[in-house]
Order: C-alpha cells, then structure tokens, then sequence
C-alpha cells in the first residue's frame, strides 16, 4: 500500500474508533495490539532470517573464493618448484659435462707429458755405450745364419 491510502485507512480507524463504544474500543485495542505486536514478530524474524541468509550467502562466496585461490595458489607454486627442479637439473647438467671435460683435459695431459719427457726420463754419462758395448765384425750376421724357406716351420711340422 502507498502512503497516502495507510493515511487514509488510518483516519478512518481512529474516527471509528472514536465513535465506537467502550467495550468495542477495549476489544479493537487488544486486537491492534496482537496485530502490531505479530507485525513486530514477523518484521523482527523477517530481518534476522535475511541478515542470517546474507551473511551465509557472504560466507558462501567467501568460501568459494578462498577455495579457488587456494587452487590458484598451489598451481602456481607447482610451477615455480617445477622451474627450480628444471634449473637444478641444468645446473647438474652441465655440472656433469664440466666434470667429464675436465676429466678429458686431464687424461689428455697424462698422454701428452708420456710424449715430453722430463727431467728422469733424459739419459745420464753413465747410458752411454763405451767402446766395449759396440759391436764387433765377428758379431754380424753371415749370410750363413740367414733363414731359408726350409727353414720356416709350418703348421703340421
């Protein structure tokens, strides 16, 4: 109802209630009374429902939001510990061909200092042959002592 027809209706009830007798206005009393005081109720428990239904729809979402951020939030921390493993294992990667390059150099080098020689490996005055160690013409081969091929031993012999 607009406001100008409650006004209405309500000068109309005070009228009649004026010219009304005394035991009828004692009885519209205590009926307006139950009325305003069920009015009161029904507002009252009105209010607190909607209240109640608002902050549980406010929980609702509350909820909701904080159950996809939670999910947001664990994706993206998956993804940073996915990038830092990714990064340690390139780390160990080329940690791995470091080691094995320098292992390379390494064996390298032992093969090229067999090649140079150093300071043990050089002949001393004692190495040198005397007259002695020189052979003789009496040591040398004749043709005599020079194999034929009779003398080559085959497989059944």
């Amino acid at each position: 109802m607009g406001k100008p027809v409650k006004k209405a209706v309500g000068k109309m009830a005070k009228k009649a209630l004026d010219h009304a007798p005394e035991p009828v206005k004692e009885k519209v009393k205590d009926t307006i009374k139950d009325k305003a005081k069920e009015k009161f109720v029904e507002n009252v428990e009105d209010g607190i429902q909607s209240k109640v239904k608002e902050a549980s729809e406010k929980l609702e979402n509350a909820k909701e939001n904080n159950a996809a951020n939670v999910h947001n939030k664990a994706e993206e921390a998956k993804e940073k510990v996915q990038d830092v493993l990714l990064s340690v294992r390139e780390k160990l990667g080329n940690a791995k061909e470091a080691g094995e390059e320098f292992q390379k150099k390494i064996s390298s080098s032992d093969q090229n200092q067999t090649k140079t020689k150093g300071v043990s490996s050089l002949k001393g005055a004692s190495d040198i042959k005397s007259s002695f160690n020189i052979k003789s013409s009496t040591d040398i081969k004749s043709s005599e002592n020079i194999k034929s091929s009779k003398d080559i031993k085959t497989i059944s012999s």
